[in-house]
């Protein structure tokens, strides 16, 4: 007869336990890693926008006709090129591509991924902070 303290190893509930959180947090990474494999593709297209020495004698409207056909070419779909701020203020040209993308993960439940990092002025090659959001005041 094996006693209790003889006896190692995990029980079938405590098995299926584990396998239900790493098969939960699987689920979650496959559901949002092309999401954020297409920011860091927009992130490498809005830094090379921001450093190109053509760049900074473009119009407003030429950047966003360029930051248009840069993501039409390289099938950027979460974030819309109209959604895309570029704007002249004191003399400098800003680009902000901030954008939030909300996938769902199962039923009722949501992963909301905000990049945040998207605002950067013609000619640096670093981006600005992060401005406060509407809703973080």
């Amino acid at each position: 007869m094996s006693t209790r303290r003889n006896q190692s190893g995990m029980s079938m509930l405590g098995m299926l336990c584990i396998l239900l959180m790493v098969g939960f947090f699987a689920m979650c990474a496959i559901r949002m890693l092309p999401a954020y494999l297409e920011y860091l593709s927009v992130k490498d297209i809005i830094a090379r926008i921001a450093m190109d020495p053509d760049t900074r004698d473009d119009q407003v409207s030429d950047i966003r006709r360029k930051i248009s056909n840069i993501f039409n070419t390289n099938q950027i779909y979460e974030l819309d090129p109209k959604e895309v701020e570029v704007f002249s203020k004191g003399g400098n040209t800003y680009i902000d591509a901030n954008y939030e993308v909300r996938k769902p993960v199962m039923g009722l439940i949501d992963s909301v991924m905000r990049f945040d990092d998207l605002h950067y002025q013609v000619g640096m090659p670093e981006p600005l902070p992060p401005r406060p959001a509407e809703d973080d005041k």
